[in-house]
């Protein structure tokens, strides 16, 4: 029995050592990807708009 608290008990700290880790991460990749400015519209000519106006005015 005392080794099965001491296998829970492992497995816990474990989870949460990992479960931490991936929260450190995801804030670190969060600053990171916030820093680079504010996110603006793509151009219109990744929509693939502009090639349909050509043709529709030619």
């Amino acid at each position: 029995m005392v080794n099965d608290n001491k296998r829970g008990r492992i497995v816990a700290i474990t989870t949460g050592i990992f479960s931490i880790l991936i929260g450190v991460l995801y804030l670190i990749l969060i600053t990171i990807l916030d820093a680079r400015g504010p996110m603006l519209p793509p151009p219109p000519e990744a929509f693939g708009l502009a090639p349909t106006f050509y043709f529709l005015y030619l």
